[in-house]
């Protein structure tokens, strides 16, 4: 439930998200060892919109937690630090364009469009390494990846994942979609 705004959390849950954000964050400190907590929540508080996406992350089964700070831009980045990728984007290929050239068994939805609508970019292949440079992720599933525009032009999309203590990175075709690959998000606070 929201307020008016329907990109805007009631009281109430954002300081329930708010809460759940703070323990996360305090329960994995190597995530994020230059990063204080206070200066986290007052970015949070200043831009509820933003609590909104966050939640959405968690809602989806994302598990959004600080994984560093932009110099450039004074942000804060979140990214989806959930073990497996994020079961409720899971079964959906990359983009629009492959929902729309699908004329039999679509999926119920695109990565691109889902992460638009909650407000978050896919990782790209470089934000998906860093990531798995904090542990390990993607064991059992895969991450479909922002795709460079040369390989989507031709079809194409990328997906990562970590086997055998490495992380790789594979095409597939962008209609594609498969129960055990969703997608990884970032938020900018």
């Amino acid at each position: 439930m929201s307020t008016g705004n329907k990109n805007v959390l009631l009281p109430d849950q954002q300081r329930e998200l708010i809460h759940l954000l703070k323990a996360r964050f305090e329960a994995n400190t190597k995530r994020h060892e230059n990063c204080d907590w206070e200066a986290v929540e007052a970015k949070l508080t200043a831009n509820p919109e933003k609590l909104w996406s966050l939640n959405k992350m968690e809602q989806t089964g994302g598990e959004p937690d600080v994984i560093g700070y932009d110099n450039k831009t004074e942000e804060f980045l979140f990214f989806d630090c959930s073990k497996e990728s994020p079961k409720n984007r899971r079964s959906v290929c990359y983009d629009s364009e492959a929902l729309e050239s699908r004329k039999t068994n679509k999926p119920r939805s695109s990565a691109v469009s889902m992460a638009s609508e909650m407000g978050i970019e896919i990782l790209t292949e470089q934000q998906y390494r860093e990531l798995q440079q904090l542990g390990e992720f993607d064991t059992k599933t895969s991450s479909w990846l922002k795709t460079p525009a040369g390989i989507r032009k031709l079809g194409g999309a990328i997906f990562g994942d970590r086997r055998y203590k490495n992380v790789f990175t594979y095409h597939n075709g962008a209609e594609s979609y498969y129960s055990a690959r969703g997608f990884r998000g970032l938020l900018r606070v």
